[in-house]
């Protein structure tokens, strides 16, 4: 696939209370956005765990949204600002890997704003499909073309003292 077709894939992790109601809302009013998106519905962004992003990023997604309800208005009191501080140290992390910062990104859109997720969607797709594939095993494990490191059962034997 030449990089003139690439088209990316986005995983959305949206909160069922807000920004999963925003994307419904959007498809029930005809809104034209990308559909680069795969949305997985949660109770809430704060329980979007860091390790649920990165396993999207190594199994294949170019990018990854997290959109939740604005600060202020979660409906389990301050899940989206628990999402906030994940979001905040999980860029840190990505960007000493060498991973850009446009494949993570972080929404907030309620019920009623389906044009705002659109419109994030649309970026997004955008910024992604400009960087191309993401090729994780290049871009973290540093293309050395060496397979993962896989570990052996071994026996050990302990001595009673």
């Amino acid at each position: 696939m030449s990089e003139q077709q690439f088209e990316p894939v986005i995983v959305g992790f949206l909160c069922n209370w807000c920004s999963y109601r925003a994307a419904d809302l959007a498809g029930t009013s005809r809104t034209k956005y990308a559909p680069n998106m795969r949305a997985i519905r949660v109770m809430c962004s704060g329980r979007v765990d860091p390790q649920f992003v990165l396993k999207a990023l190594r199994e294949g997604a170019d990018g990854v949204m997290i959109a939740g309800c604005h600060p202020g208005e979660c409906h389990y009191v301050e899940g989206n600002i628990k999402a906030l501080r994940r979001y905040v140290l999980l860029k840190r992390m990505l960007k000493q890997w060498g991973i850009e910062k446009e494949r993570v990104q972080l929404v907030w859109a309620s019920a009623s704003e389906g044009n705002l997720l659109a419109e994030a969607v649309d970026r997004m797709t955008e910024e992604v499909r400009a960087l191309g594939p993401l090729r994780w095993r290049q871009a973290v494990l540093g293309g050395n073309g060496h397979k993962p490191v896989e570990t052996a059962e071994v026996e050990v034997e302990v001595e009673e003292v």
